[in-house]
């Protein structure tokens, strides 16, 4: 190095060091700041998506794919086909095509559709539907990019003019959707086809797996049929078992007692009325000339100004007195549950249980204003629960099968942190017959459904512990536990009966042969007449219990003192043994 290089190189170090010990001004920081799209903010951080793991990863761009189609042939009244194809193109290495026979998207709303983020029919809505942030569809797209650089490639047609094809990719720094290779198709297709390569990922067949996600859903979609044609290639049907598509969901209005004042004055400056007070009874629910009289008299600005002027203070007041005020609960008619029925038929179908108890509760409201609805169903016995340990016998036992939905749309991961998984462990199952419910042959069915579902995060798998929330999972909960609790006591007692007929037959026999012996009769008719005094007994026994017995469907307090009554029962029979036990102790020390 020259001595004039070497100087120079002092220099700046010197320079260097010099801005380290002084700072930064303020003009230097103002030069790194950068403007950053929505786009580029997921693509780093894409597990706030769900998009994190092998094969949560699979499982997500399936569920994506899905819940987009589903939502889209219901808004259409069509009876969706669904076909997922996952075909492994090399080591974490798959192609996923996802086809479906909806109403299609349009030349303008494709690349809108897959290609940008925040861009779609939901966000804006009060509306019950699966998707909600139009964010999944388009994370996708980003992800395929980044981990293949490879196109997603789409045919959509919506049963107008020709079909079209085209490749899509997403500018990350503008959020805007770059199509190539648009052209028509010479064929009939009304629908939409995608068809995508993912690296590191992985298909597994567990309990987290797409095969699980796609099971689940033809469970809670009963008029879907749904169709997986896995890597192997084998096919997977789940069948429709309801022709009826559900009704349309309305779209609601927000409630005066779950608004925001920032909500309040973004409303205000879009909107079209002349006048606050018919802006707010364009624009809530609930509220009618009653509400805005009491209004006039509460607030201190004339509510006849422009909307577009109103300011921070007046809609805070506003929004202050709707909390005072008294309004009919928000309109519930936008909820629309899958239905008892509909709910038992595909339990018995895929689940295959010895006995289902369903219940769909009344709809309620959270955080003040967002109506909300539970059902929840309890399949007990047959194939229902999933595959546990093996016993000493060789038989495969049967653990609880907790299976969580939100619109109809299963919730696979983040177990624990979901408000459904916390209602189930917060119940007392030993009330209702389950002495160990975790390693009973249980499937728990729960569907949450709601205009706006508080999730726990964007990836959307757990749903928030609201306290409304949790009050009615509990007394969901409560109410299927309560049929499963008389059908697990009549089995309980048929178990029972049954063995004692055993055993009174059995002493029957070695009764007949010792009186044979002594009067010399015929055995065999010794052992009939016992056999008939053994059932002339078990039917007294039998007609005392059914006297006995509660009429109709046990309370919940009835449930409670036959819980007491029995563990007192149990309680002594342990202390009579134990007692039992100490006194052939005692007498073997003596001997």
């Amino acid at each position: 190095m020259t001595k004039e290089a070497k100087e120079n190189e002092e220099a700046v170090q010197a320079s260097t060091e010099g801005k380290a010990e002084k700072g930064l001004t303020a003009e230097e920081i103002a030069k790194e700041f950068k403007e950053h799209s929505v786009a580029e903010f997921f693509k780093k951080n894409m597990q706030m998506l769900g998009l994190t793991g092998k094969i949560k990863t699979l499982t997500t761009i399936v569920h994506e794919y899905t819940t987009n189609s589903l939502d889209a042939c219901e808004e259409a009244k069509i009876l969706p086909d669904i076909e997922i194809q996952i075909k492994e193109l090399g080591e974490e290495y798959y192609e996923v095509t996802a086809k479906d026979n909806g109403p299609g998207l349009t030349k303008e709303t494709v690349g809108k559709a897959l290609g940008k983020i925040l861009a779609g029919t939901k966000f804006h809505r009060m509306v019950q539907m699966r998707g909600q942030q139009g964010i999944g569809a388009s994370g996708v797209t980003m992800l395929s990019q980044i981990t293949t650089g490879k196109v997603v490639q789409v045919i959509t047609g919506t049963g107008k003019g020709k079909p079209i094809s085209l490749d899509i990719t997403i500018d990350p720094k503008n959020n805007e959707p770059k199509i190539a290779n648009l052209t028509e198709v010479n064929k009939d297709f009304k629908g939409t086809m995608i068809r995508a390569k993912f690296k590191g990922v992985k298909y597994v067949n567990s309990e987290q797996a797409p095969l699980e996600y796609l099971r689940r859903t033809a469970i809670a979609n009963p008029h879907a049929q749904i169709t997986l044609i896995e890597p192997s290639g084998e096919k997977i049907v789940f069948k429709r078992t309801h022709r009826d598509i559900p009704a349309r969901p309305m779209e609601m209005k927000p409630h005066p007692k779950g608004v925001k004042v920032d909500e309040m004055v973004t409303l205000a400056k879009y909107s079209s009325e002349r006048k606050v007070s018919s802006f707010l009874k364009g624009n809530f629910d609930r509220l009618g000339d009653k509400a805005i009289e009491e209004l006039v008299k509460a607030v201190h600005f004339d509510l006849n100004k422009d909307p577009k002027h109103l300011s921070w203070e007046e809609a805070e007041e506003v929004v202050n007195q709707f909390r005072k005020m008294d309004f009919i609960a928000p309109r519930t008619d936008g909820l629309i549950p899958i239905g008892e029925a509909q709910i038992r038929k595909s339990l018995e179908s895929i689940v295959k249980p010895e006995f289902i108890s369903v219940v769909t509760r009344k709809p309620s409201v959270y955080s003040g204003g967002f109506p909300f609805q539970i059902e929840a169903g309890i399949a007990y016995g047959g194939e229902a629960g999933r595959m546990g340990e093996t016993n000493e016998e060789g038989q495969q036992l049967r653990k609880i099968e907790i299976m969580r939905f939100a619109n109809r749309a299963p919730l696979l991961f983040d177990t624990g942190g979901c408000a459904i998984t916390k209602a189930v462990q917060s119940i007392d199952w030993k009330r209702y017959g389950m002495k160990d419910y975790e390693n009973a042959p249980l499937t728990i069915f729960v569907n949450l459904i709601s205009v706006h579902i508080p999730y726990t995060s964007a990836g959307k798998q757990a749903i928030s512990d609201e306290e409304e929330i949790m009050e009615e999972l509990r007394l969901a909960m409560m109410d299927t536990g309560r049929k499963i609790y008389t059908f697990i006591g009549h089995q309980r007692r048929q178990a029972e009966k049954e063995a004692k007929r055993r055993m009174y037959y059995k002493y029957a026999t070695e009764v007949a042969i010792a009186v044979a012996e002594l009067t010399h009769r015929n055995k065999k008719e010794i052992e009939e007449e016992l056999h008939a005094l053994v059932l002339k007994h078990l039917k007294m026994e039998e007609q005392k219990e059914k006297q006995a017995e509660p009429k109709g469907e046990m309370s919940e307090e009835e449930i409670e003192k036959e819980y007491e009554k029995r563990m007192e029962r149990e309680k002594k029979e342990k202390e009579k043994k134990g007692k039992k036990g100490k006194k052939a102790a005692v007498g073997a020390e003596e001997e």
